[in-house]
């Protein structure tokens, strides 16, 4: 498989040896080599249900296959990136925050709820499986991994969330009170809160 490296803070390195990988449309900034570009369509899964899914979320997941002998240089709007090994685990992604997948790994979408009481824009997740490494984006500054356990849930920002790997569930708190007292009132409806273990990374900055 393709390797993935975070070479620079903002940048990540594709070492493709004979070999493919996948990145969001748009990322590439340089490449070495011989390499070859296609789209690879929409990585919420084949066929008509993944059509329906990528009209109704407004976040088309567009992929290209970057394949061949060289390297190939990955950024996003000179957000953050940070390289994720999975080995048969499944990660929970925010859509717009996946840069590159290499590897065996499969990826759809799933709905988990209404970004906003006001607009009524739809969250939805991306989730990754099987074993290969992802690279994710983040805005602000690098990732914070913050632990999860039975004993400490973790309530985040929908737009502060990057992540989330392990035996973790999702659900909804929808008493947000605070984001008035901190300045924050911009209509969103609800915080994630994540309950079991594992890990949920956020970024610094709001989408």
């Amino acid at each position: 498989m393709g390797r993935l490296l975070d070479k620079s803070k903002k940048v990540v390195e594709a070492q493709l040896a004979g070999t493919t990988i996948r990145a969001i449309q748009g990322s590439m900034i340089a490449y070495e080599g011989n390499v070859s570009f296609k789209s690879a369509g929409f990585g919420g899964g084949d066929g008509v249900l993944a059509g329906m899914k990528r009209r109704a979320t407004g976040e088309a997941l567009s992929l290209m296959e970057c394949s061949g002998h060289g390297v190939v240089y990955l950024a996003v709007g000179g957000q953050y990136v940070s390289v994720v090994d999975l080995a048969n685990e499944t990660l929970q992604v925010e859509s717009q925050q996946l840069l590159a997948l290499s590897g065996n790994l499969n990826t759809n979408v799933t709905f988990t709820g209404l970004r906003g009481g006001v607009g009524g824009q739809g969250l939805f997740t991306t989730t990754v499986s099987g074993q290969g490494q992802v690279a994710l984006l983040s805005a602000g500054g690098p990732l914070i991994h913050l632990e999860v356990s039975p004993q400490y849930p973790l309530v985040v920002d929908p737009d502060a969330f990057v992540s989330a790997r392990g035996q973790v569930t999702q659900s909804f708190v929808t008493d947000v009170s605070w984001r008035s007292a901190v300045g924050q009132g911009n209509g969103e409806a609800f915080s994630l809160k994540w309950d079991g273990h594992g890990v949920v990374s956020i970024q610094p900055a709001e989408r």
